[in-house]
């Protein structure tokens, strides 16, 4: 019974192999058609972004007000999932944790207090100098 205990063994090392080298032919494969489009993608997306900073350039009337309102941009879309994200580690240490130890408790409190308060300012802060630009500059 152990003689053919090994060569089930063997048999499906064997098979483990064959299944990795024919998948990783089929990595490399795939390799090098991403690279070839991924050269592609990296410009056409390098293009559109250069188009939404001319976009912004010419909404604010100046580059440096456009640069700066697409930076408040990108800043509002992005601080949404990293402040919500924040806010979770910040209830898990209140809530979770916290029932244990009380420092920890407090900390998960300032970290959600935090967290808030950096989602309400990266949400306001574009609308506040798109009203500061547009409107008291003209």
């Amino acid at each position: 019974m152990k003689i053919y205990a090994k060569k089930i063994l063997v048999i499906l090392l064997l098979a483990v192999l064959l299944l990795f080298s024919v998948a990783m032919v089929k990595v490399n494969a795939a390799n090098e058609v991403v690279e070839a489009d991924g050269t592609g993608q990296l410009i056409e997306m390098k293009e559109k972004e250069k188009k939404s900073i001319e976009d912004y350039t010419e909404a604010y009337g100046s580059e440096t007000y456009g640069f700066t309102a697409y930076l408040l941009n990108i800043i509002r879309l992005y601080s949404i999932p990293l402040c919500f994200l924040g806010i979770a580690v910040g209830a898990i240490w209140q809530y979770v944790i916290g029932i244990r130890k009380l420092d920890v408790r407090d900390r998960g409190f300032h970290v959600i207090i935090a967290f808030v308060t950096i989602l309400i300012i990266a949400q306001v802060l574009p609308l506040v100098f798109a009203i500061v630009v547009k409107g008291w500059r003209g």
